[in-house]
């Protein structure tokens, strides 16, 4: 049990939660316009595989970062084609698109690398860390040290702007004028219609906001936490993004402090693992890997009846005439 340090867990769900915030993010904008995005998984998975391929080749990772912003676009502007333009089911487009990118994300890597659809390590192609100026003049300080150089100090850039999106999407969402149209969008389109906002168009830039946050997640899991791409790397942080919504009832502070959590307990699960727990002894590697997904399910049945969510969410806008 001494072997468990909370330290270390917080270091690692700061290090995590970039992945789950930018895709909440993300899911927000499409959410609160009216557009259920399943899609989220295949959007970071798809750009994580760009970002690994164009890092690797031009060993920059800003030019990674830039390709899975517009790999995560393209799907986002196929799903708004499909639910907008075509008024087609919002849920059956978003599992197509996860199903899609899933297989043709392994094919091309095998196509490309040879190596059972991974890539090479970066290497070069990856961000450093930044440290906040004097930290090493502190690094002796009790607990002050430790916060500035690893919790708060130590990190990539794309940490702090995750951080940083933060407060930024809540002041877009509630305080500007596409923040009001995309509410009324996604609450009443008829009534948003006929104050003449063009209901489509608003759902189209809600996706591409959301596919740019998206890309920005799937940058961050390929190009920082790993290094690579691997075959399927998102293992469910899209959905985990999408229960951090309901968690946070489409809100964007609640919604990060969602992601958070989820988090916080998939670093517990990495240090759980090994670690012998009075009476119980040793945890069974695989029960600790469903940690996480416990929390989901726990979390749905807890907060689906108290979450409130947009009025118009999965119904397709008809223009009356």
């Amino acid at each position: 049990m001494d072997d468990i340090q909370l330290s270390s867990i917080l270091v690692a769900m700061v290090r995590s939660a970039p992945v789950l915030i930018f895709a909440a993010l993300g899911g927000l904008f499409a959410e609160r316009s009216g557009i259920v995005d399943i899609s989220l998984e295949g959007k970071i998975l798809g750009s994580a595989f760009a970002s690994a391929c164009v890092s690797y080749a031009t060993q920059n990772p800003w030019f990674g970062v830039l390709a899975g912003i517009a790999v995560s676009c393209l799907l986002a502007l196929l799903h708004g084609y499909v639910c907008i333009r075509q008024r087609g089911n919002q849920l059956v487009s978003g599992m197509a698109i996860n199903i899609a990118v899933s297989g043709l994300t392994f094919v091309l890597a095998q196509f490309f690398f040879q190596q059972g659809g991974r890539s090479p390590s970066l290497d070069e192609g990856r961000f450093g860390v930044l440290n906040i100026p004097g930290t090493q003049a502190l690094a002796d300080v009790p607990l002050l040290g430790w916060l500035l150089r690893q919790l708060i100090g130590g990190h990539t850039v794309l940490v702090y702007l995750a951080f940083l999106a933060v407060p930024l999407v809540h002041w877009v969402v509630n305080h500007t004028r596409f923040g009001l149209r995309l509410r009324a969008v996604g609450d009443n389109p008829h009534a948003a219609d006929t104050a003449g906002i063009n209901v489509g168009r608003t759902r189209f830039l809600a996706l591409l906001v959301g596919g740019v946050l998206c890309g920005l997640s799937g940058a961050y899991l390929a190009i920082v936490q790993t290094g690579f791409f691997l075959s399927d790397m998102s293992a469910g942080n899209g959905f985990l993004a999408l229960a951090a919504l309901v968690f946070g009832s489409w809100r964007a502070v609640h919604t990060t402090l969602g992601c958070l959590m989820f988090a916080f307990f998939s670093a517990l699960q990495i240090q759980l693992e090994g670690v012998v727990l009075p009476v119980i002894g040793k945890v069974p590697g695989s029960l600790i890997q469903m940690i996480p997904y416990i929390v989901t399910v726990i979390i749905l049945a807890g907060f689906m009846a108290k979450s409130v969510a947009p009025k118009a969410i999965g119904v397709p806008f008809i223009k009356s005439r």
